[in-house]
Parts: C-alpha cells; sequence; structure tokens
C-alpha cells in the first residue's frame, strides 16, 4: 500500500483548511465496482493525440487586475495598475504581465465567462464539473465527476506508465481534496494521482512511484498474479467486458508502479537549470515545468495548484507577490511547449472559481483595499492545442460587471476542452441510479477559437 500525506494549505474566508490522505494499492483494485468500469473508456487510438494542463488559481483571481482592466472607469473600479500592450494589437493586459505581453500570439481570452455565484464552493464545482446541482458553502459534497476524471474514462494515459490524470502538487478547491477534482461516481479510480511535495526542493521525488523496500519488480509481479488467481472464481461470473475494463485499469497501475517512465517524468532535476530559472525557482512554477514534463511523458490531463487568491483586502501585496510569479510561469510554458513542438497538442487552460468584485471595497475592516467575491464577469485563459491564439472572446461592460457581448458559461469552456480532446461534448454518463445524464448541458464549444 502506498500512502501519501498531502498536509496543509492556508485557511480560505470560509475557515476551512486542506488536509487529505492518498492511497495506492494494486490489490485494492479488486474492490473497484466492475459496473463502472463497464462504460470503459474508448481506445486512446480514436481520439486526438492531445493534452490538458489546468492552471487553477484556487480563491478567485480578479479580471480586472490581470486580463480585463478599464482604465477608463473610476479609480475604485480600475484598480492599481495600468494596462500595456501586447505584440497582439488590441490584446491589452496588466502591466504586471510583462512576459505574457510577449506570447500573446500563442493564448486567447474569454472575457465574458460568467456563472453568477460568489460562493467558492458553488464556482468551483460549476467551473470544473460544469453543474450546479446544488452544490455551496452549506452543502460542498461534490455531486458531478470532474472533466478531469472524465477525460481520465474516456482517455486514459497517452502511453503506458504514467498516470493519465494528475495533480500537482495536488487537487485541492477551497480547502477540499480531492475535492471538485475528484472522480464522484465514476470511482475513486478515477481520481487524479496526487504527488505531494514542492517540486521545487532540491532532491525532490515522488514516494509513490518507488517500490517499497525489499520489494523488486518480479516479485510485484508474483503478488499480482496472486491476486489475479483468488479473482479468476469471480470473474467467471463477469461479463466479458467488465473483465477487459478491469484488466487495462490493473495493468495501468502496475506499468505506473513497475515501469521507468513516470520516474523519469517526475525527475525535475534533470532539466535544464536555465529552463527551471525560465518558469521561476517557487513551487508554482517548478509545478508548471513538472506538468510540460508530464504531458509530454504521456499523462492526458494535469492540473496545478495555485492558491491563496482569496484577497478581500491586501490585494496590493498580494499581486505585487503573485503576479510576477504567474507572469513567468506562464510565459515560460507556452515558449517551451512551442519549442519542443508540443504547443500543438498541448491545451493550456488558466481560471480560478470565480473572480473579484469590480468594484474595491475599503479594506474589509483590515485597513487595505481589496475585492470581494464575484461569479457575474470572470476570464478564461486557452492556448495551445489547436486553440486559435491572439483572440479575446466577448467582453464586459465599461464597469467590468457583467459579460456585454458573447455571454459564456463553464460548460462552454468545457465542451471547448473536450473537442480539442477529441470527445463529444454530448458525452452521457450513467448516474448511480443507472440514469444516462449528459455531461454539459450546454455542450457547445466556443467557435471563435477552433
Amino acid at each position: 500500500m502506498f500512502r501519501l500525506n498531502l498536509g496543509r494549505s492556508p485557511r480560505y474566508c470560509d475557515g476551512l483548511s486542506r488536509r487529505s490522505f492518498l492511497a495506492l494499492g494494486i490489490a485494492g483494485l479488486a474492490q473497484v465496482s466492475l459496473a463502472q468500469l463497464a462504460r470503459a473508456r474508448e481506445a486512446s487510438e480514436a481520439k486526438k493525440n492531445t493534452s490538458v494542463i489546468l492552471l487553477w488559481l484556487d480563491g478567485g483571481p480578479s479580471h480586472m487586475d490581470l486580463y480585463d482592466m478599464k482604465p477608463d472607469a473610476p479609480a475604485e473600479y480600475r484598480g492599481l495598475w495600468k494596462p500595456i500592450h501586447t505584440r497582439v494589437p488590441g490584446f491589452d493586459i496588466t502591466e504586471m504581465f510583462p512576459k505574457q505581453a510577449k506570447v500573446t500570439d500563442k493564448f486567447s481570452i474569454v472575457r465574458s465567462l460568467h456563472h453568477d455565484t460568489g460562493d467558492h464552493f458553488s464556482g468551483a464545482h460549476r467551473m470544473l464539473t460544469a453543474k450546479d446541482m446544488g452544490v455551496s458553502g452549506a452543502n460542498t459534497t461534490g455531486k458531478f465527476p470532474s472533466i478531469g476524471a472524465i477525460v481520465n474514462r474516456e482517455l486514459g494515459p497517452r502511453h503506458r506508465g504514467v498516470p493519465g490524470y494528475v495533480a500537482i502538487p495536488h487537487a485541492s478547491s477551497i480547502g477540499l481534496s480531492p475535492g471538485y477534482f475528484a472522480g464522484n461516481f465514476l470511482g475513486a479510480q478515477h481520481n487524479p494521482f496526487q504527488p505531494g511535495g514542492d517540486p521545487n526542493s532540491p532532491n525532490y521525488h515522488v514516494n509513490n512511484i518507488n517500490l517499497a523496500a525489499g520489494l523488486t519488480v518480479p516479485r510485484l509481479e508474483d503478488r499480482r498474479s496472486l491476486v489475479q488467481h483468488f479473482d479468476s472464481a469471480r470473474r467467471l461470473l463477469d461479463d466479458l467486458a467488465d473483465v477487459q475494463a478491469m484488466d487495462r485499469f490493473e495493468q495501468e497501475a502496475f506499468d505506473f508502479i513497475s515501469g521507468p517512465r513516470a520516474r523519469r517524468a517526475f525527475d525535475i532535476g534533470s532539466e535544464d537549470p536555465k529552463l527551471r530559472d525560465r518558469y521561476g525557482r517557487h513551487n508554482w512554477g517548478q509545478s508548471t515545468l513538472l506538468a510540460r514534463r508530464l504531458v509530454e511523458a504521456g499523462s492526458t490531463f494535469v492540473t496545478v495548484h495555485f492558491g491563496g487568491w482569496d484577497h478581500h483586502w491586501n490585494l496590493k501585496q498580494g499581486m505585487e507577490a503573485y503576479l510576477p510569479i504567474v507572469d513567468s510561469a506562464v510565459s515560460a510554458l507556452f515558449e517551451d511547449l512551442d519549442e519542443r513542438g508540443l504547443l500543438e497538442t498541448t491545451l493550456v487552460v488558466l481560471c480560478g472559481e470565480f473572480s473579484r468584485t469590480p468594484k474595491m471595497n475599503n479594506g474589509a475592516g483590515q485597513g487595505t483595499p481589496g475585492r470581494d467575491h464575484w461569479g457575474e464577469a470572470m476570464f478564461c485563459l486557452l492556448g495551445g492545442g489547436g486553440v486559435k491564439g491572439g483572440q479575446i472572446v466577448g467582453s464586459t461592460d465599461r464597469l467590468g460587471q457583467r459579460p456585454h457581448t458573447r455571454p459564456l458559461t463553464p460548460a462552454n469552456i468545457h465542451a471547448t476542452i473536450y473537442h480539442v480532446l477529441g470527445i463529444d461534448p454530448k458525452l452521457q454518463l450513467l448516474d448511480p441510479s443507472g440514469r444516462p445524464v449528459s455531461v454539459l448541458d450546454d455542450p457547445t464549444p466556443i467557435q471563435e477559437l477552433l
């Protein structure tokens, strides 16, 4: 059994903190519901060979301070920073993003995204699952599989020996882990693999992909054969498709634990130090670099956790600390993918659960101005994977309060991601009652980007 303590994260305004454990075991695979695995993903050969990196700004970043600035609005709306021109005419972003300004031809921004809730849990559930389903701070349980879990079910890894769905360094949404990144009724086998740790640490390694002391690959194979022997009688009663689905899942897990591909992918210390410097020598930068290494090795959906965006006050200090880090990580990722010939097969997505109020507050009693929760107008960055770069999709009104043109929802973002991956956005799953349910209420992708 492999067990991982993922530690703690700072408290959000909701008063919650994160603490979780992940366990992985070959023998435990026999406990997975075969009814779930019977609806196994289609062969990946029939899909596009594309992967996704989701940079998750946990806590909710302000559209007004990043990618949708309003320099002509009153001071209490336009904020503290000025927009700058980029290499794409008309594509202005914050002056805190000078490096991204040089690569705006490689990504696009949706400025008219909205889901109309200012609740952390509601917003995260809607952004990560495209579903409402009554989730809120008063009812935080996830009700639907995340997009990463669905992609993992449909496609699995692009190459054997690496996990198909990974969360670096952990999967966390508003203190819940795996929270709304989870497989939910698809089963824990579709939760993301969470390596934990800090990829910026010297001698970073992942214990989960190393065999226990004294356990060799041949001995692991013997244990696996023993489990299969004890399962044989039960399997005689199973449908052939069920058996094949279980065999695929067991084989993927065995390849992951016993093979060298995952260990090489997680060996970030083998990267050129100059490239590591470009990403930034901090957790966020090195986590982003590790995400690139994983999609290059064959992972299909990788999330990176950038936490701490709940700036009800102290906005100035928070943005001046975080935005340069994001700027280095995002710009380096697009440049690196392009240089390696991976940009056309890797979709990068940057978003959070909601935005912040267009009008700044007086510091929420803390003495330093900030912004509160806002789901009526948000942004989402998308680039690579065949998505057109240099595009601005939609707009907000002059004060940044609501969409002015081309209003879009999380379902449209998901539909675009599914389209890029070659998954039908009209896909249906069977819920726990056996009833077919569409993964998206609106399966319309954003055509301007395709």
